[in-house]
């Protein structure tokens, strides 16, 4: 049981972090910095990456705990 309350934890909060670093790469300073530069910033990408990959350990865990 504990595993499981861990691996909704992981998934709630990576869709969280995803969600966060997406409305941030959707502001307007972020959407003129990524007309110069080409790329979105460290911050809204390192959460994109991070949130995506707590909902994955998140779902995996939930798929493979039950075997």
């Amino acid at each position: 049981m504990d595993k499981k309350v861990i691996a909704i934890v992981l998934l709630v909060l990576g869709v969280a972090l995803f969600f966060w670093g997406y409305n941030m790469s959707q502001s307007t300073g972020e959407q003129i910095a990524q007309k110069l530069t080409g790329s979105f910033s460290d911050k809204a990408t390192w959460l994109m990456i991070g949130g995506g990959v707590s909902a994955l350990l998140g779902v995996l865990q939930l798929v493979m705990g039950k075997k």
